[in-house]
């Protein structure tokens, strides 16, 4: 009969993750999925699969530079699948695999609340500035 993992083994707290540990990968994944840019690549990948330029266009004010980094992290998080054609010009295009598909919903909640909430906020804010002064 396997043995029962341990409350608190480095297995455990890999599998698991810790968040608030200081030196736990998690913090690194949060990130990543998290950052401005992580956000709107994995909100725009949603509606299905994308080429590097149509993905600039879709989320403005985003440089090359910036995007292509974005891309790399995530499809290193096992987030985006990349898939490149063997054609002159080069083609590539980027989706979703499923883990990314899930954590793309629970940062889609987060965009959602935002914009629904962008003057609720922006007002708080004024708020606070006009107490202050």
């Amino acid at each position: 009969m396997p043995s029962e993992p341990q409350t608190g083994s480095l297995s455990e707290a890999l599998r698991r993750g810790e968040v608030f540990a200081a030196d736990c990968p998690s913090r690194d994944i949060l990130q990543h999925v998290t950052s401005r840019w992580g956000v709107l690549v994995l909100v725009a990948l949603k509606d299905g699969t994308h080429r590097f330029s149509d993905l600039r266009r879709k989320i403005g004010g985003v440089s090359e530079r910036m995007l292509a980094q974005t891309l790399q992290v995530l499809e290193g998080d096992g987030f985006i699948h990349r898939k490149a054609y063997p054609v002159v010009p080069p083609h590539v295009e980027y989706s979703l695999t499923p883990m990314g598909r899930e954590v793309s919903d629970l940062v889609e909640t987060l965009v959602n609340w935002i914009e629904v909430n962008v003057g609720r906020v922006l007002h708080g804010k004024r708020g606070e500035e006009d107490e202050a002064a």
